[in-house]
């Protein structure tokens, strides 16, 4: 019976990610692009670092996690 609700759980992320990821350029605020991530460019190069993106990420998952794992 776990192993339904993990499969059922599974789909609806992967379902949530197609949906962000097709929508993704339509949104107000674009993953990867917030104010606080890292760029720097140089004259051949660029190095890039999503630092907000990060913990944005961390703190949804994090949050998730702590949801789902409650019983």
């Amino acid at each position: 019976m776990s192993i339904g609700r993990t499969l059922i759980a599974l789909g609806i992320v992967i379902l949530a990610l197609g949906v962000v990821l097709t929508l993704g350029e339509k949104l107000p605020i674009r993953l990867g692009r917030l104010p606080g991530d890292i760029v720097i460019r140089g004259k051949n190069s660029a190095f890039y670092f999503p630092l907000v993106t990060c913990l944005l990420v961390s703190v949804v998952l994090s949050f998730l996690l702590w949801l789902f794992g409650r019983r």
